[in-house]
């Protein structure tokens, strides 16, 4: 006979088997959209490309990514978690497999462009599954674990890709994401997609009504994350850029500070996700980290203009805090979109942030070659706008 205790503690097993799982797909999918970045010497020294066409060659993957976002939405919404995890990833493995084969940059792009297209699939499924199987109370903790994906998968690409494709190509580099992303494939086919009830039971308790028509929180959470955004994406462009320009490290020395604030960056999301598990409230913390998020920025002015030493105590604090929002929101969508909305809704989120995150480059670029004080002052207009327009939780009004 089997014990209550025992029930618990195979569902408990289980649930982080889940996440185990989820975490793999999306790490692997990071391995192909990011690691494409690091092809870059390659391309410029071995192949002769400028800096900008090898530049636009490796943002074919975050560019197909937000072309399908919301299309795998609707996938895993209608199929379920599983077969678009194993799907996707499969389809990703065949995009690099097959850029293995091809010498031309038009084709090379194509195929970069098609594995980013599949690996969006791992946005919304590995959420969902998260979401779907851990309860309220432990939720907020294992999607900020969940967030750890795309550092770990950023790490594995820096570390294995330059050295490929310095010593073997380009093509010969493209193999690692192949090999992850089909060992990723295989493996998602154990993910058990979370329980939900049936659609002519969802239909009676109302689940399968478009959220969106009967509040406005979701867009409320959606423009929040895109305001936030910009913060975010100023410090991880610009971090590196302003410790050697502005304060004059070397590069050695800057790289290192700004790989230490990424893995701070990704345990402060964990704890973010623990402390609203904590206090029964997705909105309330990511309301805390909004309000810090524009005081550290506007902090970061202040001490750059001042030239104060300090100011790099303040990038650092600035690196960990305006990632911190991302698992707080991505929750909280998942949860007040439902089973049957969530892969769309999710699927909107990332696409918002994505569009945003590809603006600020260029944009505060102009803004920090005038003066990088006036970027980081600037950047802190964005969470200062994004305090009132975070709904309360479960807020219903339009």
């Amino acid at each position: 006979m089997v014990t209550t205790g025992q029930q618990h503690h195979t569902g408990s097993s289980r649930r982080w088997l889940m996440l185990g799982l989820g975490m793999l797909a999306q790490t692997s999918g990071a391995v192909f959209i990011n690691g494409a970045a690091f092809l870059i010497p390659a391309l410029h020294d071995d192949r002769g490309l400028s800096l900008a066409r090898a530049g636009l060659l490796v943002a074919m993957p975050t560019v197909g990514i937000m072309l399908t976002l919301i299309a795998w939405g609707v996938l895993v919404d209608r199929i379920g978690e599983r077969l678009v995890l194993a799907i996707g990833l499969g389809l990703t493995a065949s995009a690099s497999l097959a850029a293995y084969f091809t010498t031309s940059f038009v084709l090379l792009g194509l195929c970069l462009l098609i594995g980013g297209m599949s690996a969006a699939s791992a946005n919304s499924a590995s959420g969902r599954v998260v979401v779907g199987w851990f309860p309220p109370e432990r939720r907020g903790l294992a999607m900020g674990i969940r967030q750890m994906s795309v550092p770990l998968g950023v790490a594995i690409a820096a570390l294995t890709i330059p050295p490929i494709a310095r010593d073997h190509g380009v093509s010969a580099a493209l193999l690692v994401p192949a090999i992850i992303c089909a060992l990723g494939a295989v493996l998602c086919l154990g993910v058990i997609d979370p329980p939900r009830p049936s659609r002519s039971a969802a239909a009676e308790q109302g689940l399968l009504a478009n959220p969106y028509r009967s509040s406005s929180q979701l867009w409320r959470i959606h423009s929040t994350s895109i305001l936030l955004v910009v913060p975010q994406y100023v410090v991880w462009t610009y971090a590196l850029v302003w410790l050697m320009t502005d304060r004059e490290w070397s590069a050695a020395s800057a790289g290192l500070l700004v790989t230490a604030t990424q893995i701070l960056g990704a345990f402060g999301r964990m704890g973010v996700g623990a402390l609203s598990d904590r206090v029964g409230s997705r909105m309330r913390p990511l309301r805390w980290v909004a309000v810090s998020a524009t005081v550290s920025m506007l902090a970061l002015a202040l001490t750059d203009w001042l030239d104060s030493p300090i100011s790099v105590v303040v990038l650092v604090v600035a690196s960990i805090v305006t990632v911190a929002p991302n698992g707080l929101a991505f929750t909280a969508v998942a949860e007040y979109s439902g089973p049957f909305w969530s892969g769309r809704a999710l699927g909107v989120q990332n696409t918002g942030q994505y569009i945003a995150a590809s603006l600020v480059p260029p944009a505060f670029g102009a803004l920090a070659a005038l003066s990088f004080p006036v970027a980081f002052l600037v950047a802190a207009i964005f969470p200062a706008l994004s305090v009132p327009v975070i709904p309360d939780d479960h807020e219903s009004t339009d």
